[in-house]
């Protein structure tokens, strides 16, 4: 089995690419080793010192560190993450589910007569934002909209990257302005 890393803007996470599915019905963010009881590759990598989040994406899994550095952590990684796919166990036990960790930010927020623009605004971020982050191995998501303002949650990568103000600012925003002169501004949540 052969295993690609790739860099991501954020220097703190790397991407691994198994050469398959990892997550392909919904991406899971586990943020913490209790967070990973019910997955059997996220306690693999969380028994690694210096993991600090797991991401699976549709084909990847990113790794984000605390400590240490990549040349040590990295063979680590691909080791479990090899062993993982190699042993055929599932990314998620059996009798559980994505919906146990906790992906979904609660409820959206807009107001019922801004339903035409928040469906642009989803089909915007489903269409173009998300296939572009999950390429630097994070995701993007829709929150809320109100007067204004879009709001979206980052994760994976994206979570603490030096340049997610800058994709937040430049890339996202524009995007939607361009579309959507109502949009005044994007923001994390």
């Amino acid at each position: 089995m052969f295993i690609q890393t790739e860099a991501t803007p954020n220097p703190a996470t790397l991407k691994f690419l198994p050469g398959r599915d990892v997550s392909p019905d919904a991406p899971i963010e586990i943020r913490s080793s209790t967070e990973a009881a019910h997955s059997p590759l996220a306690q693999r990598l969380f028994d690694i010192d210096g993991v600090s989040s797991v991401f699976f994406g549709s084909d990847f899994v990113a790794v984000t560190k605390g400590e240490g550095e990549w040349p040590h952590l990295k063979p680590a990684i691909l080791g479990a993450i090899m062993e993982h796919f190699l042993s055929g166990a599932p990314l998620i036990a059996e009798g559980h589910d994505h919906e146990a960790y906790g992906y979904d930010d609660g409820e959206e927020f807009f107001d019922d007569a801004d339903i035409d623009t928040v469906e642009i605004i989803k089909d915007l971020i489903e269409t173009r934002v998300r296939p572009a982050v999950a390429g630097d191995g994070g995701d993007i998501t829709f929150r809320g909209y109100r007067d204004g303002i879009v709001y979206l949650a980052m994760k994976g990568a994206c979570s603490g990257c030096p340049s997610s103000t800058a994709t937040l600012r430049h890339g996202i925003e524009n995007l939607l302005r361009h579309f959507l002169p109502d949009v005044r501004e994007v923001q994390a949540v």
